[in-house]
């Protein structure tokens, strides 16, 4: 049915047992761990520290998306709440640094933090065996082109831990009975090419026969999302956002990029020896890889990479988008890929003003002109500057469409600002220890028997 979402109360009745588990591991470190003399002269810090805590923690918890576990695999969720710690902890440690609170106890912290993931993962993995029984398979219906819907098949069965299990497939809205169809299945699955009037249509009878209706929206539909209410007399009209950040949000997000990668190149400095080191004694070629890309403005600059190719990869074959097992990459460059350790370099792009933390991964001038050829919409990706991370790669993997990485991309310019890009920093770090993450492109996928589920063929009985 339409509510078997992860409902509210089941939420807050987590989110108390999460603060119960807090303050638990927290007073189980400072009485029986900490000495008791420091406790007793210290008392006010340590009681304060704590409300910061389950504040901090709870944030963390929310954002990495811990509180909707009904759809994560029971791995998925454990990497979260690893994430979650180490974030707890390196800004906890940032807190009582800005505070000078120095004699606030770092041991206690991290054993408290330690102590927090042991009981958050026994505590999420009951409410996940008890979401595993509660729901059963959901039937779904997808509604689109032949192509669109391939492509969704393939991704929902790379997802088995969604328990969506493809029932019908409409390719022609004209010929196929799909209100009938609708009503057996628990989710429809709208594609992107449908005709607006045809989509009005099945939203309504999703609605009104108390279906799940899943949208994949188009760059119209992404406009539409940020527009405000107006007038013109009496007529409602609908004022379309500008797909461009304001002066104080760009003015903010410069800040912020300063700070995050002056400290960032501080801290990467012993990384970016290591793999200067093991790039050179690899195969002796450089070790740095530089390469145009489109910035702001369509406006291009030089990037810098550790290099993960061949020398001369691409002398052969010219520009080449990345592929699953690309022969291109280089032993090393394989295990620097998958750590992100490649990416450090960009740093000095972000200093310099060409790049920023947090945007649309920069695009090779060649790509660039292919894509907004095939997409328009294309070009206001560089409304922003390019980013070492962003939404399309939290979200996304490597080998995301490049519509469905433009979609991300144009939600994340529509929300910019400094809440959004901590938001993406943190979900980040769960990013480099995912390994689906780094899929290159062209991976192998099943393919789809569009006749054995289309509502339109004989086998169905035409309904």
């Amino acid at each position: 049915m339409y509510a078997r979402k992860f409902p509210v109360s089941r939420k807050v009745i987590m989110l108390f047992g999460d603060i119960a588990l807090i303050v638990l591991s927290y007073l189980l470190v400072t009485m029986f761990v900490l000495d008791k003399v420091i406790l007793l002269a210290n008392l006010s810090l340590y009681q304060g520290m704590l409300p910061v805590m389950i504040v901090v923690t709870g944030l963390l918890l929310g954002i990495n998306g811990l509180y909707s576990i009904t759809y994560k695999r029971f791995s998925e969720i454990l990497l979260g709440l690893f994430v979650v710690t180490v974030s707890a902890f390196v800004i906890m440690m940032a807190i009582s640094f800005f505070v000078r609170e120095f004699s606030y106890s770092r041991s206690v912290l991290g054993i408290s933090l330690l102590l927090q993931l042991i009981f958050f993962s026994v505590w999420r993995y009951f409410w996940w065996q008890i979401e595993r029984k509660i729901h059963a398979p959901r039937e779904i219906m997808l509604m689109g082109s032949e192509d669109e819907c391939s492509h969704v098949y393939r991704r929902m069965t790379m997802q088995p831990q969604m328990n969506m299990k493809l029932k019908y497939i409409c390719t022609d809205m004209e010929q196929g009975n799909w209100r009938k169809a609708i009503e057996e299945v628990d989710t429809v699955i709208i594609c992107p090419g449908m005709r607006h009037r045809y989509k009005v249509q099945v939203i309504n009878y999703c609605h009104e026969n108390s279906k799940e209706v899943l949208m994949i929206p188009n760059t119209y539909e992404v406009f539409c999302v940020g527009a405000t209410l107006d007038k013109i007399d009496d007529i409602p009209v609908f004022r379309s956002q500008r797909l461009y950040p304001s002066l104080e949000v760009r003015t903010l997000k410069r800040s912020m990029d300063i700070a995050v990668a002056g400290i960032g190149i501080i801290c990467a400095m012993p990384f970016m020896l290591a793999t200067a080191i093991a790039i050179k004694v690899g195969d002796h070629g450089p070790i740095l890889y530089s390469q145009i890309r489109t910035g702001r403005y369509g406006k291009e600059f030089r990037i810098y990479k550790f290099r993960t190719m061949k020398v001369d990869a691409e002398k052969n074959t010219g520009p080449m988008l990345a592929q699953q097992n690309d022969p291109r990459i280089t032993k090393l460059g394989k295990l620097l890929r998958a750590a992100r350790l490649d990416e450090l370099p960009q740093i000095w792009n972000v200093l310099i003003g060409d790049m920023s933390i947090v945007g649309p991964r920069p695009e090779r001038p060649f790509f660039v002109e292919q894509f907004t050829k095939e997409i328009p919409e294309y070009a206001y990706r560089h409304n922003v500057k390019p980013g070492i991370t962003g939404m399309a790669q939290v979200y996304g993997k490597y080998n995301t469409t490049a519509f469905d990485k433009l979609v991300y991309d144009l939600m994340y310019i529509e929300k910019c600002n400094l809440l959004t890009d901590l938001s993406i920093i943190i979900q980040t770090v769960k990013v480099l220890f995912s390994k689906s993450a780094t899929e290159g492109a062209g991976i192998k996928q099943e393919p789809l028997n569009i006749e054995k589920y289309d509502i339109g063929k004989d086998i169905y009985g035409n309904f």
